[in-house]
Parts: C-alpha cells; sequence; structure tokens
C-alpha cells in the first residue's frame, strides 16, 4: 500500500514537473508603435509560438528614460519602435542586449546598427498631411504647401500641428530633416520662423494625422504612412512628400539582461519576417524592410521619395543640445 501511495505521488510529482517545464514565460515588450499594431503582432507571435506577451504603449520619451532607468533590472524584454537615434541612445548607455538573428542578413546596411543591438523593421519617411475639406475652407484658391518652406506662409498660423521633439521621435526627426538639410544656423531660422504658426504640439507622434483626420487642423507634419492610412479609412486627407525630407528606421532591441531571452530573440526574429512586415504595412502603411515582404497598396515606395543623406549618428550626437535649445526658445 506504501508502495502504491509513492508511486502516485512520484507520478504526480512528475506531472507537475512536466507542467511546469511546458510552461511559456511570458514576453514583456515596451511599444512605442500604436496599440492596434502592437496587438496584432503580438497576438500573431503568441499564435506561432505559444508565447504569452504583455505590453505597454506610450511615448518614445516615456520609454526610453523608463529602459535607461531600469537597464540594471529590465522590467521588459523588447522595446519594439523608435527612431534609430533613440536605439543608440539606449546603447550608449549600456541598456541594449546584442544579437544577430538569422533573418538580418536580409535587412539593408542601413536598417541595422554595426555590433547588432537594434535592427529596423520599417521605413519611416517624414512628410506634410493636409486636410483637404478645411484647407479649401480656411484658404480657398491657395495651392496646398508641397515643401517645407511652404509651411512658413504667414496665412497657416494657428493651422499646423507638429509634436512635441522633446517627447516625440517623429518631431525630433523633422527638426533633424530642417538642420540638415540648410545647416544649423538657417535650420534654426526655419524652426524659429514655423513655431509661431503651430497652433499646437502634441507629444505624441500619431497626433497630427488623427487631428488632420478629424478636421481639427489644416495641415500637420506626419509620417506619410500615418497619413496614408487615414486616407484609406475614408479620412479627408492627402499625404504630401515633398523634396528634401527625411527618412529612418522603426527599430526594435533587445534590453541587457532581459529576463525572458529566448523569447525575445524569437520576437525579434519575428519582426523581421516577411509575415509580421507585411501583417504590419497592411495595418498602418509602413514600408517593409525586408525585400521580399510587399508594402500595402497605398504605402508611398521609397524609390518615388526625395531625401537627403540623413546622419544618424550626428542626430544622436546633437539631441540633448538641440532639445535644449528648442525647449529654451520654442516649448
Amino acid at each position: 500500500m506504501k508502495k502504491m501511495i509513492f508511486a502516485v505521488a512520484l507520478i504526480a510529482t512528475l506531472v507537475l514537473a512536466a507542467g511546469c517545464s511546458d510552461k511559456k514565460e511570458t514576453l514583456h515588450i515596451y511599444s512605442i508603435i500604436h496599440e492596434e499594431e502592437t496587438k496584432a503582432l503580438t497576438d500573431l507571435f503568441t499564435e506561432k509560438t505559444g508565447i504569452p506577451v504583455e505590453f505597454l504603449r506610450a511615448s518614445t520619451g516615456e520609454l526610453v528614460n523608463r529602459v535607461i532607468s531600469e537597464k540594471d533590472d529590465p522590467q521588459a524584454d523588447i522595446l519594439l519602435g523608435g527612431a534609430t537615434n533613440y536605439h543608440i541612445q539606449l546603447n550608449k548607455a549600456d541598456a541594449l542586449e546584442p544579437y544577430e538573428s538569422p533573418l538580418a542578413k536580409n535587412v539593408p546596411s542601413y536598417a541595422k546598427s554595426a555590433d547588432n543591438t537594434y535592427t529596423g523593421f520599417c521605413v519611416l519617411t517624414l512628410g506634410i498631411g493636409i486636410n483637404k475639406g478645411r484647407f479649401a475652407e480656411k484658404f480657398p484658391g491657395k495651392k496646398i504647401p508641397a515643401t517645407w518652406d511652404d509651411l512658413l506662409d504667414q496665412d497657416f498660423k494657428g493651422e499646423i500641428v507638429l509634436t512635441n521633439p522633446v517627447a516625440s521621435s517623429t518631431a525630433y526627426l523633422f527638426v533633424q530633416n530642417q538642420l540638415q538639410r540648410l545647416g544649423w544656423d538657417k535650420g534654426w531660422d526655419y524652426l524659429f520662423s514655423l513655431a509661431p504658426l503651430v497652433g499646437q504640439f502634441p507629444d505624441s507622434g500619431s497626433a497630427p494625422a488623427k487631428l488632420l483626420g478629424t478636421g481639427e487642423y489644416a495641415i500637420g507634419v506626419s509620417y506619410l504612412h500615418a497619413v496614408a492610412k487615414y486616407r484609406a479609412d475614408g479620412f479627408d486627407v492627402v499625404p504630401v512628400a515633398p523634396p528634401q525630407a527625411v527618412g529612418d528606421v522603426d527599430c526594435i532591441a533587445i534590453m541587457k539582461n532581459a529576463k525572458n531571452m529566448e523569447a525575445a530573440k524569437k520576437f525579434v526574429d519575428f519582426m523581421l519576417s516577411v509575415e509580421a512586415q507585411e501583417l504590419m504595412s497592411s495595418i498602418d502603411f509602413t514600408i517593409p524592410v525586408n525585400p521580399d515582404a510587399k508594402g500595402a497598396n497605398g504605402s508611398i515606395p521609397v524609390s518615388e521619395l526625395d531625401l537627403i543623406n540623413y546622419d544618424v549618428a550626428k542626430a544622436a550626437q546633437q539631441k540633448e543640445e538641440v532639445l535644449s535649445k528648442w525647449s529654451q526658445n520654442v516649448k
């Protein structure tokens, strides 16, 4: 009888142990990309791997600060999204874990770091968004702005929405766009001339396209894919690709000392796959980095854009100085 009880107990212990060994650890993600895209991507990842995911969606500035402050005891495993200069900043803070995905060989050199601490998964390009109805009502007979310099028209005062570069990677990219296309002094002259015309400086990079879509502003500085998405959803907006614009990539990185390292590596592999990048493009009209992935109909191919030779390293190096100057003089 004792042997039987012992055998039953042993079997129960082995079953429990097997159950524990099969249990998947939850992957924790800090996400800068939109909630809709994050949920769709993480749901697909869980479906394919069985690994559960929890994510926190917040602005670039908030999550970058979190990653740095938590680098010795990270509360997330992955940072999903954010332009390259922010990942360079995190790498300099020794907050990222190098990882070279087997799929990284398909990623163009401009979209990945030399030391494999971050990798791009979609191309982002700045442009101008227009709410056609509001623009026609506010400025009858006036041509839609087609260049960055066209935005300096004094008639547009109060009708332009631009995000706050201190909080948003989108707006910081815009600031660097002007500094690098015009030079330091003329770039600041441009920015200080534009700022008084801006009606609102929201913190979220997604805000201008949304505010254009709802007709609260006539003109906005936004990623072109965001405006293209609103247009595809039936809103009265049009994306304008001005010459001498800037292109960058949204990146993914693993936190240094991540608690779920193997799951984090699998998620990086997943984000570089054709399936993940085509899913993301189908939702938000971004341009995939993987050359085998196709962008959604309505997205603007890189080949149709006039881009400056954007110096990512300079943008990262100047960030503290630029944001300090902006805060002191603008907001």
